[in-house]
């Protein structure tokens, strides 16, 4: 994480740690985020993601906390069974989503069975692969999820998320999700196809504004959509817009098996 301020002069560097909040952590520095500048991957002796926020010095004191509170406290499903002595492997992921808007509406994908929530509706995207840039990702979830070709215009928001449950294969995490959204637009709209059959896209559609207030979204979706594009509500502040924990909702689901780290019982 770097912060910068509005001239660009850089001013803040911290490692995210597993299960921290980034606002929280440049609030500890004195830094109040005012918006999100961009997000880029690179390689040096391993894959490293830098954040760049764009900060002002906070009127308020800076917090004077242990380390260790600056992470997000994790929820934990409701159901979890665990053995004696059983420790949560530590996780932490970062996926990409994209709100897409065209002359047909917005963009949204449908959540399979294979998924913790079935028949809801999110924003197309998802993991990144090993080495792939959040921009590159988006580009390519959108058209596996819905064959359409994008352009990203901006980055939005970045949202994190923590929770402790188990992954498809049984194991038991503490998963740590970071998901950048971003802002596109999709030139030539097609009628929406799911190239990537049997994952966890059931389908895709373009809707209307008026539509989304119809449809079944999990509160950290409708919120994103909040916060993105003004929808069901106010758009919330710059700095309220950057970086929010997001408590409400569980993971996004991968699409291999090689990326099988969510829960089957938690929601996009």
């Amino acid at each position: 994480m770097v912060g910068v301020d509005v001239e660009g002069a850089e001013v803040a560097r911290l490692a995210l740690g597993h299960g921290e909040d980034p606002t929280t952590l440049l609030a500890v520095q004195g830094w109040e985020v005012r918006r999100v500048r961009d997000i880029v991957s690179h390689s040096v002796e391993k894959p490293v993601m830098t954040m760049t926020f764009v900060v002002e010095r906070s009127t308020a004191q800076p917090h004077r906390v242990a380390p260790q509170a600056t992470g997000l406290p994790p929820r934990r499903d409701e159901d979890l069974v665990t053995i004696e002595g059983e420790v949560a492997l530590r996780h932490q992921r970062v996926a990409a989503y994209a709100l897409v808007t065209s002359s047909r509406g917005f963009l949204m994908t449908q959540f399979s069975d294979q998924t913790g929530a079935p028949g809801h509706w999110g924003l197309p995207g998802g993991g990144l692969d090993d080495e792939e840039a959040p921009e590159r990702a988006v580009l390519r979830e959108v058209w596996e999820e819905s064959g359409q070709l994008i352009e990203v215009s901006e980055l939005a928001l970045i949202r994190t998320s923590r929770w402790v449950g188990r992954a498809p294969n049984g194991r038991l995490e503490d998963f740590h999700a970071v998901r950048v959204v971003y802002r596109a637009t999709c030139p030539a709209p097609t009628e929406p196809v799911v190239h990537d059959v049997g994952g966890t896209t059931a389908s895709a559609a373009w809707l209307l504004s008026a539509d989304l207030d119809l449809l079944a979204l999990t509160s950290g979706w409708r919120s994103i959509l909040r916060d993105v594009a003004g929808l069901g509500g106010s758009r919330a502040g710059p700095s309220d817009l950057v970086m929010a924990p997001d408590q409400t909702d569980g993971p996004d689901h991968h699409h291999h098996d090689t990326d099988a780290d969510d829960a089957a019982g938690y929601q996009p």
